[in-house]
């Protein structure tokens, strides 16, 4: 018998087992040797002193709204009170700091967006298989990695806006006032992402996007009850009718604007002039006249080089050689391997990119088909209406999902005109990399040999990416020679 008191064994899935797994992996990434180069890296000359402006009360402009500023001064309160991570301190941000204070925020949030990628492609699918291949994909980026490990602000961009997206399908499986919490967290986070940067705008025109589709398929889909015996998994986007045009205008609507407003009072506390109003004049006023070219900034790049990944963004580089004084910024030199190159590269993960554009651009051309067949069934009559079959499955609607999101984060950049880089692509590349997640899911589990070695393939060409390009992600020291071998096109340089 068993004793009373005993209690069965903690089980735990192979699914819980591999999601914990990544987790600790994206961790690690972002995490390990976070201190190396103890100076400000890239944009950190801005937002690392933005944030500590905000604990010593200097008064100071951004051209960007103040989320992420808030949140590394969150960081460097609570960092520079931990007894770890002191090592190595710089007074570049016009106070004595470790680097770790001003960046271990960053690699916090970063560390969850693929889990958050994960947690969305879950309630698209319900699928296990899906979910593991999106959240991997998303963990090994390169791009997301760097961003992840300096002040920065492009993380919380997309770790907010993911996060309203995953609310807002949440909130689609809801009822009442439980459908009314969630989308009105939705709204809170997608809030915060416009509060963090204005191109967390596609995260919310996505939605709209979606929600219009919704729309306009309840409108041609013939209205049946499902069976009581039908147990199959039913999409959340199939209860987008259910939304009611009160409830999207106070959630998804009136709710952001009121955090994108209330997010500005400790900005306007410190900085009263020119007002809130003001302040976004001048933000737009700034961000119109900046201009394009390498007169701006050697790495400007037009919005269609980023889905090639044409033009990554060198954070840092230095060369050491024999002669090289010593550097204190450097973790550490190799005098009998000299010269070396220490270089952080914002650029994603080749193979990664290039593959997941060309499965957003698959995905686009089987939706078309599909609204075509549907149309020349409807209208034009061109086939019997007993061939074809709406609404659409559950594969339809996370295509439409995926789609509708990239598109509606990557085509406003078009008709921008002032220098842009390739990290404004993210808010995009994290609904390509879930289609590319989605093909990989549906070849590795195909009946058909060719399909699932074609998988296999893809994945073995990710994971070299990562390791061969992982030097350049995370600062390591490479030979000359080598550092030029990762350097495949003259545009990376």
């Amino acid at each position: 018998m068993t004793h009373p008191t005993s209690r069965a064994p903690v089980q735990v899935s192979g699914f819980t087992l591999a999601m914990i797994t990544i987790f600790i992996g994206s961790i690690l990434l972002r995490f390990w040797g976070l201190s190396r180069f103890n100076t400000l890296v890239f944009d950190e000359v801005y937002y690392a002193k933005f944030g500590n402006n905000y604990l010593t009360q200097t008064p100071f402009f951004n051209s960007h709204p103040p989320v992420s500023q808030y949140l590394i001064a969150i960081g460097i309160w609570l960092g520079s009170k931990l007894p770890f991570g002191q090592d190595t301190i710089n007074q570049l941000t016009g106070s004595t700091l470790s680097t770790w204070s001003y960046r271990w925020f960053n690699a916090l949030f970063g560390s969850f967006i693929p889990l958050i990628v994960g947690a969305i492609a879950y309630q698209l699918t319900h699928r296990r298989s899906y979910t593991l291949i999106a959240t991997f994909l998303m963990a090994i980026d390169g791009l997301f990695i760097v961003e992840s490990r300096y002040a920065l602000s492009n993380v919380y961009i997309v770790f907010f806006g993911l996060l309203g997206q995953l609310f807002f399908l949440i909130a689609l499986q809801k009822k009442a006032f439980n459908r009314w919490l969630w989308l009105s967290l939705s709204g809170i986070g997608l809030g915060l992402s416009i509060a963090t940067k204005w191109n967390g705008l596609g995260f919310l025109l996505g939605i709209y996007l979606v929600v219009i589709a919704g729309w306009i398929i309840a409108k041609f889909t013939p209205t049946s009850k499902p069976s009581p015996s039908d147990t199959s998994f039913k999409s959340p986007l199939q209860n987008l009718n259910q939304l009611t045009p009160i409830s999207i205008a106070v959630t998804l609507i009136l709710i952001p604007i009121l955090v994108y407003i209330i997010a500005w009072i400790p900005h306007l506390q410190q900085n009263p002039t020119p007002g809130f109003w003001g302040l976004q004049i001048k933000i737009w006023a700034y961000h119109h006249n900046l201009g394009d070219g390498e007169k701006v900034h050697p790495y400007c790049s037009k919005w269609y080089s980023w889905i090639l990944m044409l033009r990554p963004v060198a954070y840092f580089f230095t060369k050491v050689e024999a002669t090289t004084p010593p550097n204190p910024v450097l973790p550490l030199n190799y005098p009998d391997q000299l010269p070396l190159i220490y270089a952080v590269h914002a650029m994603g993960n080749p193979f990664l990119w290039w593959l997941s554009t060309l499965a957003s651009l698959l995905l686009i051309g089987m939706l078309i088909q599909r609204i075509w067949r549907e149309v020349s069934v409807r209208f034009l009559q061109l086939k019997p209406q007993s061939s074809f079959q709406f609404p659409p499955t559950p594969e339809l609607w996370l295509t439409t999902f995926l789609t509708l999101n990239w598109l509606a984060n990557l085509l406003p950049w078009v008709e921008v005109s002032r220098c842009l880089f390739i990290y404004h692509y993210m808010t995009g590349f994290v609904f390509s990399c879930m289609a590319l997640a989605w093909w990989l899911e549906r070849w590795l589990y195909s009946h058909k040999p060719q399909f699932r070695w074609l998988g296999g393939t893809v994945i073995f060409l990710v994971l070299f990416g990562f390791l061969y390009w992982m030097p350049l992600y995370l600062g390591l020291p490479l030979s000359p020679g080598e550092w030029k071998m990762r350097m495949w096109f003259q545009s990376w340089i």
